[in-house]
């Protein structure tokens, strides 16, 4: 059975990868993972960029051996790549004997074909991104990207790149997708047809890098042989090969596309006679400060140091928080445009859609399960409601993986999160077991369905959240997707677990609103005596600052043991759950308080009622008898959310 081939463009040894340079072998591994729920054999590969000038003068700057030297910056790579999730069936180092065999037969094969001659080489060179350049290219002496340039003059092999303009073109054309986006493809179209020039393909063997076959003298240039990396994967020019190839797509970001895997390589493969891969993806950048990443600029943030913030900042889990980044590097990922990275739009988009949307929607639908029917996923079969939303994100996310729009596919997949927030509101399980509408098994199931739909959407994303959301629901991992939205998935009897927190509301620092200071106007002298003005109950801002209000929701009330006035209510604020005792009881029922959202006064001082401890306070009006009436938000709002 062929083999669904997915490639990552390799990145270069020369540094400890940033955010923005593992997001292309990221995206590998969640589209690998994707398709493997499809039923599909994926090969997965990504690898290491050893070879070039630059790393032999790094090696020699330390004194070491290059082998040496990039084994271990390769080892510190695949470390990282591990730490944050990503499985591969290959890995490949361009530095190794299987490598240096494949390249050097492409090599002879397009030398066979007539597409390689010798000439003499004069021009820049930016050993920094082992890069040609002409003069016209040069910025201020410097190469476009700001590096130091040296002239070099030698005899050298070059590719008859020219010889494909047309090829190219035709290709491109009769495969409208390609390339991927569509404004990439625009951008590639217009380099193409602005006429290509036979590239330099060697240099002189300076003792590292892949000696072309039949001159020593001679290395291969490192862009060339870093390109043959996808298919020494697959085991060419050995037998078998072609289980392995064409891939279905290449992952890559934006400024290695236009020049190198949009024209250079495929036009190697055609010049070879090999067929090209299906789909050439390529990402924007991630910025910072409105600047692309760059350990030279010093603005770099390493995964593995925003996982451990995000895990220390939140208090979840490690490997919740390394699923945190796979999921917001991904969900947030551009195409067309850059995404600036900021830590407040991490931070509200790790609130917003994990916190707020999928933790609150799992903590409400297993805690009313809980309460209403005993833990159990009843055998009442869904509404129609939750089947068709459940549905409509499936195709959705289906358009989007297949078109290889990441951020896309995770917008649908939070989607039915959404909607299963929305629907308790709507059919208000609380109330159906109050009045026992016989509608609400199926309301539960309902739920239940849309939440463990989510964990297979979520799965290639955030796998341990994945994990843990099956954990809670009873069931294994949910990784056929056939069985997304089924009945199957979800067996009516299965023994539901405990609701525990898997994300913890983060916090967002802000500053205290200061009250604006105006001069006071002199009163009139009164014509009558007024009465006394001074209160001692008056509070300035600064007191009320010190009173923290927060939303949150009533998932279990029980009346407390000998009181007919009090209520233990057990309240999810944000992904805390506290215990609240409330003089309630006379305008209350347990029944009418299930699954609502009241208001908490979250900072006050632990106290016990009757022997028993509450950890806030509900605010409550009072009626004319001195009743209570609960404050509440006028519509939904996140649990936790702070009261001003």
């Amino acid at each position: 059975m062929p083999k669904t081939t997915i490639v990552t463009a390799i990145p270069y040894v020369n540094s400890t990868p940033h955010i923005g340079n593992i997001l292309t072998t990221l995206s590998g591994d969640i589209s690998a993972r994707y398709f493997r729920m499809r039923g599909m054999d994926v090969f997965a590969v990504a690898g290491t960029d050893e070879n070039g000038l630059k790393i032999k003068e790094a090696a020699e700057a330390q004194g070491r051996d290059p082998h040496e030297f990039v084994g271990e910056i390769a080892n510190r790579f695949i470390e990282i790549f591990d730490a944050m999730g990503m499985q591969f069936d290959a890995f490949m180092r361009t530095s190794l004997e299987d490598h240096k065999f494949s390249s050097q037969a492409l090599f002879k094969k397009l030398q066979e074909n007539g597409y390689i001659y010798t000439a003499t080489y004069e021009g820049w060179y930016d050993v920094s991104t082992e890069t040609y350049f002409k003069e016209a290219d040069l910025v201020d002496g410097k190469s476009p990207d700001g590096n130091e340039v040296r002239w070099v003059s030698e005899e050298n092999y070059f590719f008859k790149l020219s010889a494909f303009q047309d090829r190219l073109l035709k290709h491109i054309e009769e495969n409208p997708d390609f390339i991927i986006p569509e404004t990439r493809k625009n951008e590639v179209v217009s380099f193409i047809k602005g006429g290509l020039q036979d590239q330099c393909i060697s240099r002189k063997n300076n003792g590292w890098g892949i000696p072309v076959p039949g001159d020593e003298s001679q290395v291969i240039y490192v862009w060339f042989d870093a390109l043959i990396n996808y298919i020494t994967a697959t085991g060419w020019p050995a037998a078998g090969w072609e289980e392995k190839w064409p891939a279905l797509v290449q992952w890559l970001g934006k400024d290695i596309l236009v020049r190198f895997h949009a024209t250079l390589w495929p036009a190697m493969l055609m010049g070879a006679d090999l067929p090209l891969p299906k789909h050439v993806v390529a990402h924007a950048w991630i910025l910072l400060g409105g600047e692309k990443i760059s350990k030279s600029k010093g603005n770099v943030i390493t995964p593995i140091e925003l996982v451990k913030e995000t895990a220390e900042r939140t208090t979840c889990k490690p490997e919740i928080a390394t699923d945190v980044v796979r999921y917001y590097l991904t969900a947030t990922m551009g195409y067309e445009n850059d995404t600036v990275f900021t830590y407040e739009d991490y931070d509200k988009r790790y609130n917003s859609d994990l916190a707020n949307d999928l933790g609150n929607a799992l903590n409400r639908s297993l805690a009313m399960a809980h309460k209403f029917v005993d833990g159990v996923v009843p055998d009442a079969a869904p509404e129609q409601e939750a089947l068709d939303a459940i549905a409509s994100a499936k195709v959705a996310y289906e358009k989007a993986m297949d078109g290889f729009r990441l951020e896309r596919a995770a917008a649908a997949g939070i989607e039915v999160i959404r909607f299963v927030n929305k629907y308790v509101d709507t059919r208000a399980p609380w109330a159906l077991a109050k009045s026992n509408d016989p509608a609400l098994p199926g309301v539960l199931r309902s739920m239940l369905l849309c939440i463990r739909s989510a964990e297979g959407f979520m799965r290639p994303y955030m796998p341990n959240v994945a994990n843990t959301i099956a954990a809670q629901l009873g069931l294994p991992p949910l990784a056929d997707w056939n069985q997304i939205g089924t009945l199957e998935s979800l067996p009516g009897g299965t023994k539901l677990n405990n609701p525990e927190p898997i994300f913890p509301r983060l916090e967002i620092a802000k500053p205290v609103p200061q009250p604006k200071v105006e001069k006071p106007k002199p009163e009139p002298k009164p014509q009558q005596p007024k009465m006394e003005e001074t209160n001692a109950n008056i509070i300035g801002i600064e007191d009320f600052a010190k009173v923290q209000l927060k939303v949150g929701r009533v998932f279990e009330a029980e009346p407390v043991e000998g009181s007919d006035k009090l209520l233990k209510l057990q309240v999810m604020i944000g992904e805390e759950k506290r215990q609240i005792v409330a003089g309630i009881r006379a305008n209350y029922t347990p029944e009418d308080l299930i699954g609502r959202q009241v208001v908490v006064v979250y900072n006050l001082k632990p106290a016990k009622l009757r022997g028993v401890e509450s950890q806030g306070m509900l605010l409550a009006a009072t009626d004319a008898n001195n009743g209570a009436i609960l404050l509440q938000p006028d519509k939904e709002a996140p649990e936790g959310t702070q009261v001003r």
